[in-house]
């Protein structure tokens, strides 16, 4: 099994999990972050780091957002590791808890 970053995580890419994950399975998007589920060890560390609370075991994704887990994997092809904590999007606070993110979705 592995973890899976959803929709919340969209236009507020809090970093505060990559620095727990022991394998640096999270890849940085523009706006997003996502986790490569061939590296991933399901060691649950990266979970309860999420402030957004937008990480789940790919068996416990919320109903409607399925797709992420295709699109990690497809994006954690394409985008660079990321393993050190940065500052979260300037209005990630603003956008924490909105619904039909996946259209901001910066690639």
């Amino acid at each position: 099994m592995t973890f899976v970053v959803t929709e919340n995580c969209i236009k507020c890419k809090y970093t505060d999990c990559v620095e727990v994950c022991p394998v640096d399975c999270f890849h940085e998007g523009p706006n997003f972050l996502v986790i490569d589920p061939e590296e991933c060890i399901d060691c649950t560390l990266c979970e309860p780091e999420c402030p957004a609370q937008a990480i789940f075991p790919e068996d416990d994704v919320p109903s409607g957002q399925e797709e992420y887990l295709p699109l990690n994997e497809e994006l954690s092809r394409i985008w660079p590791v990321i393993t050190k904590r940065q500052d979260p999007a300037p209005d990630a606070a603003e956008w924490d808890g909105k619904t039909d993110k996946l259209q901001y979705l910066e690639r």
